[in-house]
């Protein structure tokens, strides 16, 4: 059996890997990339999961990625006295 790695990161499709031949190399890979995705600052909602050759996820791994941006509010700018 093989394995690919394929993801979703703010909606645009990856394969990231695939002709894995084991699955514990693909799962390297997958949590590999799961933390890169997790700690990237750009990344709004991400999936990334082991697909076997029938496109199924292999043995759970599948995970959502998803960071919560807040707009941070604008600094005050101080007024300019009058002399």
């Amino acid at each position: 059996m093989k394995y690919a790695i394929i993801e979703c990161i703010n909606g645009n499709f990856f394969v990231r890997a695939e002709g894995i031949a084991s699955i514990e190399a693909a799962k390297v890979q997958y949590h590999g990339r799961c933390q890169a995705l997790w700690n990237a600052p750009d990344v709004a909602t991400a999936y990334v999961m082991i697909a076997d050759e029938q496109l199924d996820a292999v043995e759970g791994c599948k995970e959502y990625i998803h960071h919560e941006f807040t707009q941070s509010e604008p600094e005050a700018v101080p007024e300019a006295s009058e002399e």
